[in-house]
């Protein structure tokens, strides 16, 4: 459900005076042939279906839509919202510690979100989210520090999707994020895979990791993402971020291509298809060490992705060319705090030990499960194991962590031992 904050008399005029002055636009001398011509379908169809406006010639509303922009992406990130969104048919609502909350004021009309997706998206990028429909992007703003945006079309309507990354890169402690992880950042080669739901933390995990390993061992690293999230300094070594759809055309062109760079370090954003994964795993096995995330809930659903993406027949090559290139697995899920301030992370940490890269080779996933609990001392965490030492900590409340444990009575029992985080 929904909560919303008391409403804003101020805000609600501004918000009608906006969409008015936006149905307004194209009626003006000045208006472009394009605006008038849009204009009468807007009119035409229902309020809540206004019609389809053009990027690059949608109302200049000036200074009033500014402020109105910068005072909603401020409030947001103020009150430490993940997301906000902006679609017709809806006020302003943002993603606060996993819930969504109205930031109040009366429903936006399709030419309203269509003015704020013109304000959002950088200049030189309208013409390809106008023939796109669709466009990714990052941007920083003073009002509102590093996003990740994305605008998109929804019943003929303009709408966007923000994103709010942290203004700097976070390290792992500051994550609440397990010190084993710090393992996988110093590695010399190898595949590391951080999965998870959309809005699970991924990115964020990734940065840290990567912010770890420059400060440790200084490295030549090439970021491929779509768009490109956290950027890191120079201090470590050689930094450089590839963009998908800006600097190279597809994720798979764009990793051929670093591996004649000269890399140490790899991260791809996401491995999308099979070219790319696979250009991933010989990159593993070849000397470099290569992060990347999936959408998968833990380790064996991770191995099956991967396996999954390749055909039958070659299925026994790709699984021994798997467990000598894995490096390890962390699977991630964010739970509300006991105090109310904010998530915090319960991680599964599978490492590629020797057994592991056993059942791996001959397909035993469904053992790897067993695998993390057996060889916890080897830096491994199960996800019990991590949920068990948010409740001990006092950060989640048992009630949260209980329903998300993979075997509730082993979490049960983890709760009545001490052991060192």
């Amino acid at each position: 459900m929904t909560q919303r904050l008391e409403p804003d008399p101020h805000l609600d005029a501004l918000i009608r005076r906006l969409n008015d002055a936006a149905r307004r636009a194209g009626e003006g001398p000045d208006a472009s042939p394009e605006q008038r011509e849009a204009l009468p379908a807007a009119a035409a169809a229902p309020s809540v279906y206004p019609g389809s406006m053009t990027l690059p010639d949608l109302p200049v509303l000036g200074d009033e839509l500014r402020d109105w922009l910068r005072e909603r992406l401020a409030l947001a990130r103020a009150r430490h919202a993940s997301d906000l969104f902006f679609v017709a048919g809806s006020p302003p609502v943002a993603r606060i510690d996993g819930a969504l909350v109205s930031l109040g004021g009366p429903d936006l009309d399709g030419n309203t979100t269509a003015s704020i997706v013109a304000a959002i998206v950088p200049d030189s990028r309208h013409d390809e989210a106008r023939r796109g429909g669709t466009l990714d992007f990052s941007v920083v703003r003073p009002d509102a520090g590093r996003l990740r945006c994305n605008v998109h079309r929804e019943r003929g309507n303009w709408a966007a999707a923000v994103r709010f990354l942290a203004e700097v890169v976070p390290d792992l402690a500051a994550l609440n994020l397990p010190a084993a992880l710090s393992r996988l950042a110093e590695l010399d080669h190898g595949l590391v895979l951080v999965t998870g739901s959309t809005g699970c933390g991924k990115s964020t995990t990734l940065a840290a990791l990567l912010r770890r390993r420059l400060a440790r061992r200084p490295a030549h690293l090439i970021t491929i993402e779509d768009p490109v999230e956290y950027e890191h300094a120079h201090t470590g070594g050689v930094v450089e971020h590839v963009e998908v759809g800006r600097d190279a055309p597809s994720f798979a062109a764009a990793l051929r291509a670093a591996l004649r760079q000269s890399p140490d370090v790899l991260l791809i954003g996401e491995m999308r298809d099979p070219e790319s994964i696979s250009i991933a795993i010989t990159a593993a096995e070849t000397g470099h060490l290569v992060f990347s995330t999936l959408h998968t809930g833990d380790a064996p659903q991770t191995i099956h992705r991967v396996l999954d993406s390749y055909p039958a027949a070659q299925m026994e090559i790709v699984r021994a060319q798997l467990s000598v290139s894995l490096a390890g697995i962390v699977s991630q899920q964010l739970l509300p705090r006991r105090d109310g301030h904010g998530r915090v992370p319960a991680v599964e940490i599978l490492v590629a030990t020797p057994a592991v890269r056993n059942l791996v080779r001959q397909g035993k996933i469904a053992h790897l499960r067993s695998q993390i609990t057996l060889e916890h001392q080897a830096g491994m965490l199960s996800l019990d194991r991590s949920l068990a030492r948010l409740v001990r900590s006092g950060l989640v409340a048992p009630e949260e962590a209980r329903p998300r444990a993979r075997v509730p009575e082993e979490f049960d029992g983890l709760l009545g031992h001490t052991e060192s985080p």
